[in-house]
């Protein structure tokens, strides 16, 4: 696979990522309390931070798009 996320998509990934497991796990916030939604946001924040880390989205790959401007 080649790289298709760029670099500022690649921080704002990081970013969301890192805000939905704050989210999730220290805010204490009532929407978060419950099951689907707490683990909905795990799920998708993982999945934000490791598209982030290696800069490989396979939805990006399907749909053709590049934000790297290789």
């Amino acid at each position: 696979m080649t790289v298709n996320v760029g670099t500022l998509d690649r921080y704002l990934r990081a970013a969301l990522g890192v805000v939905l497991l704050i989210l999730a796990f220290a805010s204490g916030l009532p929407l978060f309390e419950g099951g689907f939604v707490k683990y909905a946001a795990v799920v998708i924040g993982l999945v934000m931070i490791v598209t982030a880390a290696i800069r490989i989205c396979p939805l990006y790959s399907i749909f053709g798009i590049k934000t790297c401007g290789m």
